[in-house]
């Protein structure tokens, strides 16, 4: 099994039914095929071989589905590139993944040139839409005349993506996936979430990374659901596409969910949902119940995965947040979880170890880079460097990375429960938690608050907020405000850079 059998038999099973829905276009499952091959036979016809790395620079789109498909079909290894990076960090992407031809929008021409610049492997640039740069080809003008299915045989085991981390910690690492892991993710997906060729979905999380891709467009065309699709997330916008279209089925990361709720309640008609996913960051609390509130739903599901597990790792399903509110979740149906200590062995309930899970979605290994491949890939368990504890019914809670836990005078501080405590606050849109170096206790807890539109934060009555809910050692001793956290494209705060922000700037 590969990654487009599944789209070639709605293909001819379901021809007509709707596939894709992009602005003011709109596709069947035979024009989505269809648009597909045409892609595939201009790679092969180019000369692309099995296993040469085709990269995307693109936004939400019709265009970046038929691109994806296409260098699959075309026996290619995809490359997602998050279309947010400057020119310097889209080089090390380029170079790294040696890829030989690059597919990106128009508006990106200009980042691209100066990225492929010295790149000797990367033969061809193609751009989707109506102006290109010099050595850059018109993908209108590259794209094959023939739709029919390549007759090219492409195996599961055969790798399918590269997929780049999201580099919260320094350069990113190249995660490969092959057709099998990435077909079982999107049969996870489709028995966690029930979902069915009657589900319509909307994709607006970037379909670069892993999460929207792999969870939900791999297991969408599969089970030929039809897919609507937002080039860009924007509350009012989103939740006007939702209304519109009757989405049954939505996913995105716990920012999304906050943003939607400082939208006034009822301008839009959202009853059409019927099922909600959130991942790829914590959720806190308060902000999943106002959620379930505002969509009328409880069937909300916590994906709790990495990129370097296809996505995959634990999940809690709805009847299980009526008792387990807060926690990450369990072992999925393809998946073994552990909590290990620091030399593997089991940690006992309510003690804090390392997250480790096993699986047939695991990544296969970081491309060309043997190293970190065999710290992280250790007897078959992939070890994720999230903090977590464990309790007697098998629930997991993630409480920190390894690099995020603040120790201060001794103690272990673990900013996740801290932000939770902070999110709770009404005047608080957004919150990090962050260790700054002390002169006595080592580090001192920092919190970095966003304020919500129209309001100050008072940080005497948020001190005060603080200690009737944590423990001494783990009220933040320093408060810092910023107009918006940094962020990378799956919605996790870039602590490295908070922390590099304000190293300079110890507590007393």
């Amino acid at each position: 099994m590969n990654l487009f059998q599944g789209l070639e038999r709605n293909a001819r099973n379901n021809s007509d039914k709707t596939a894709i829905v992009f602005n003011d276009r709109e596709y069947s499952y035979r024009e989505y095929n269809a648009e597909v091959n045409r892609i595939a036979n201009a790679l092969i016809d180019f000369g692309i071989k099995k296993g040469d790395k085709v990269a995307l620079m693109m936004k939400n789109s019709d265009t970046f589905i038929f691109v994806y498909y296409g260098i699959l079909k075309a026996g290619g290894v995809a490359v997602p590139i998050n279309f947010r990076l400057t020119a310097h960090e889209t080089r090390y992407i380029l170079n790294h993944s040696d890829s030989v031809i690059v597919f990106a929008d128009e508006e990106f021409a200009e980042t691209l040139a100066k990225a492929a610049e010295g790149n000797d492997k990367l033969q061809r640039q193609i751009i989707s839409g109506s102006n290109k740069l010099e050595h850059q080809q018109l993908l209108s003008d590259f794209r094959s005349t023939s739709a029919e299915n390549p007759n090219l045989e492409v195996l599961e085991s055969d790798d399918a993506e590269i997929l780049y981390t999201s580099g919260t910690t320094g350069l990113p690492k190249g995660v490969v996936l092959d057709h099998h892991r990435v077909c079982h993710v999107g049969i996870l997906m489709a028995v966690t979430m029930k979902m069915g060729p009657e589900d319509r979905i909307l994709h607006v999380a970037p379909l670069f990374h892993s999460a929207q891709l792999n969870l939900f467009l791999v297991s969408a065309t599969m089970l030929g659901c039809t897919q609507i699709v937002q080039q860009d997330f924007h509350p009012v916008e989103t939740l006007k596409m939702i209304a519109q279209h009757k989405i049954s089925l939505f996913f995105g990361v716990p920012t999304m969910y906050n943003f939607f709720l400082q939208v006034p309640q009822g301008m839009f008609d959202v009853s059409s949902i019927k099922r909600c996913g959130y991942g790829a960051a914590p959720m806190p609390i308060a902000t999943l119940q106002k959620s379930i509130e505002m969509f009328g739903t409880d069937q909300f599901f916590n994906l709790c995965g990495l990129t370097e597990g296809g996505p995959g790792g634990i999940f809690l399903t709805p009847e299980e947040h009526k008792t387990k509110l807060g926690v990450s979740g369990r072992a999925n149906h393809f998946t073994d979880a552990r909590i290990v200590d620091e030399h593997g062995v089991d940690v006992k309930p309510g003690e804090v170890g390392e997250f480790i899970i096993s699986g047939e979605t695991i990544m296969k290994e970081y491309y060309k880079n043997p190293k970190e491949t065999h710290k992280t890939l250790k007897d078959g368990w992939l070890y994720t460097g999230d903090l977590a504890t464990i309790d007697e019914d098998g629930f997991i809670t993630l409480v920190d990375r390894k690099k995020d836990m603040i120790i201060s005078g001794g103690e272990n501080v673990y900013s996740t429960e801290v932000e939770q405590v902070l999110y709770r606050h009404p005047d608080i849109l957004e919150a990090a938690v962050i260790g700054v170096p002390h002169e006595v206790w080592g580090e001192s807890v920092a919190a970095i608050v966003v304020p919500k539109e129209g309001k100050s934060i008072d940080k005497d009555e948020l001190l005060q907020f603080c200690r009737e809910q944590l423990a001494g050692y783990k009220i933040p001793r320093i408060i810092y405000e910023m107009e918006q956290l940094p962020r990378n494209a799956s919605g996790k705060v870039l602590k490295y850079k908070l922390r590099e922000a304000y190293q300079s700037t110890p507590a007393t």
